[in-house]
């Protein structure tokens, strides 16, 4: 059994993870659930006991604010659990993936016409919620995206979360524009909270003139 799920689809900065786990249900830790359910250091520690279980399978693949901004990330997101799927199952496993399309069933056929291993698999809006194996996958996924956005924020200072609702990710965003005159390369430029901080920015530079 397998379960797929993502972290990291409506930030303005950062990585896209998804990851797919697929192990017997015996093999999940106790206290396995969607990740937004549970504390960081519980999600870290969980991760950690996954990874460390040779019964466990894990694949994780990126989707990097480049590829966002160049793509159209319905598309993307169905080609990177594809490519979990293919490095984590063996052929003739069955899975729950968490749908982020409208049209759950569409969004499962969609990711399986892009697998190369042979699979059943079935798309769950809320899986994450209702599947172990996807709460897995969740858990996996996001502390991925944590330690990225960990790593981000060691090297550029205070990012936030990296939500557009997040005032420390606003204010970081507003403050790289006015040092350094363009978005940091790690921003998706095509989303709206770049390009409203990127008009304010210019906006501001007329005002001056």
């Amino acid at each position: 059994m397998f379960g797929v799920d993502e972290a990291g689809r409506g930030p303005v900065l950062g990585s896209l993870f998804v990851a797919c786990v697929s192990a017997d249900a015996t093999a999940l830790p106790d206290g396995t659930d969607d990740s937004k359910r549970l504390a960081p250091a519980r999600r870290e520690a969980l991760a950690a006991e996954l990874r460390a279980d040779e019964r466990v399978t894990i694949a994780v693949s990126e989707v990097t604010p480049t590829e966002i901004d160049d793509g159209r990330l319905n598309g993307l997101t169905v080609a990177a659990m594809a490519d979990a799927i293919d490095r984590a199952v063996p052929t003739g496993e069955s899975g729950i993936i968490d749908a982020c399309d409208t049209d759950a069933e569409r969004f499962g056929r969609r990711v399986r016409a892009e697998t190369a291993t042979d699979v059943e698999l079935a798309a769950e809006h809320g899986a994450d919620e209702s599947h172990e194996h996807v709460g897995a996958a969740s858990i996996v996924a996001k502390v991925a995206r944590d330690a990225h956005v960990a790593d981000l924020a060691a090297e550029h200072g205070a990012i936030g979360s990296g939500y557009p609702g997040d005032g420390t990710t606003r204010e970081f965003l507003r403050e790289y524009v006015r040092e350094h005159g363009g978005l940091p390369p790690f921003a998706r430029a095509s989303w709206k909270t770049s390009r409203d901080v990127l008009e304010a920015a210019d906006q501001s530079a007329l005002a001056d003139f």
